[in-house]
């Protein structure tokens, strides 16, 4: 698997490191505007009217849900900001409404994204019951059902090509995460080979959505790559059978989920560099997810029980089925700001905060903290080898 990896990546270093031969927007640029698309890792506020449609209880409703920023929830699926709360105030942008709860104007942005979203359509998983049993999920708010939404918003934010030319190119587009979703839901029915065999089909998704989006206008583009899953507490929860050798002993994250999160990423970085090469005047960034986690993970001083979920129930890496943070029954640990995951999959705040930091060192860089992408050394991505 390594070796696989390693000589695909070789193969693909002339493609990740090639640069477009005239200049792209300038780094400079003042964004007016900022429009979202994801899961809930963007989500500000979408997820419990979603969940509504479909009888489903969000527990983001309840305390202690926002309570370390908003003083209250606010339909964040964390403890405060987002990465994108926190890229609008670098900014000097307001937070990105989100667009089924908003009833003002959407001209300064729009938040379509949505707790639990997937990039490919829901009918992908349905035809290979995943996850299986009873489950209404994935819902039908896939990246292609949220393009329709915001097309469907587009005649209220500029009328003519021209306008919506000028309009949509001072504004900065969020195209993600999306692949989380996809790969969690189906590692419920399908081993982490077989989810493998679907990352083609979400990046090419992603990359196809992109393409739709500059064709309405937009210059300016960031793409973030997949979290490691193999760290992700539901995943070590789901897998806690896995003998000793499914684990990197270093870090105690699955090593095989997180190498699936590294190919996506792979891939991901492939698609962007040809776009950026078909689009040569348009900004397309990729986001490091993956690396910045794997940081926080493999600097435990900076967290403690780097782990453990803040708000759970009992069980080993504080994950409980039948508690989840909201429950009247969980427990939430006394600071937020010294914890890595808030509920799950979902970052503390304080957590967001340092991915936010290494996201604007691309859009931003006056402010952020930069880093050159793609590989370092001999077979790595970011800090990681693969």
């Amino acid at each position: 698997m390594h070796k696989l990896l390693c000589a695909a990546l070789l193969l693909l270093l002339p493609l990740l490191w090639s640069k477009p031969a005239t200049s792209s927007p300038s780094s400079g640029h003042r964004y007016k505007s900022i429009f979202s698309f994801g899961d809930s890792f963007a989500d500000t506020g979408n997820n419990p009217v979603v969940f509504g449609w479909y009888s489903v209880f969000d527990h983001v409703t309840r305390p202690p849900y926002g309570t370390t920023f908003f003083g209250r929830p606010t339909g964040r699926n964390g403890d405060g900001r987002l990465i994108i709360d926190f890229i609008a105030e670098n900014l000097g942008l307001p937070y990105v409404p989100p667009t089924l709860v908003h009833n003002g104007s959407f001209r300064r942005g729009a938040n379509f994204a949505v707790g639990a979203a997937t990039a490919l359509d829901t009918g992908f998983f349905h035809e290979r019951d995943i996850p299986g049993g009873s489950s209404k999920f994935p819902l039908n708010t896939s990246l292609g059902v949220q393009l329709e939404w915001f097309e469907s918003m587009k005649p209220t934010l500029c009328r003519t090509p021209r306008e919506c030319k000028n309009f949509f190119g001072r504004s900065l587009f969020l195209v993600g995460e999306f692949g989380v979703n996809d790969y969690h839901f189906s590692f419920q029915r399908k081993t982490v080979q077989e989810v493998r065999s679907f990352i083609p089909d979400v990046v090419a998704t992603i990359s196809m959505a992109i393409e739709r989006l500059i064709k309405h206008g937009a210059r300016s583009l960031v793409v973030p790559g997949v979290i490691p899953s193999g760290c992700s507490p539901p995943i070590l929860t789901k897998f806690a059978g896995a003998p000793p050798t499914a684990y990197d002993s270093k870090t105690g994250c699955l090593t095989a989920h997180n190498e699936l999160g590294l190919y996506h990423n792979l891939l991901l970085q492939a698609a962007l560099a040809k776009l950026r090469t078909k689009h040569r005047n348009i900004k397309i960034i990729y986001a490091d997810f993956f690396g910045p986690i794997m940081e926080m993970v493999e600097s435990p001083h900076k967290f403690e029980d780097v782990l453990m979920v803040c708000c759970g129930g009992p069980g080993r890496y504080g994950m409980n089925s039948t508690v989840p943070c909201g429950d009247a029954a969980a427990t939430t640990c006394r600071d937020p700001s010294a914890r890595l995951y808030w509920d799950g999959v979902h970052l503390t705040e304080a957590a967001n905060r340092h991915v936010a930091d290494v996201w604007l060192g691309e859009i931003n860089p006056s402010t952020g903290v930069s880093r050159k992408q793609g590989a370092k050394g001999p077979c790595r991505l970011g800090r990681h080898k693969i």
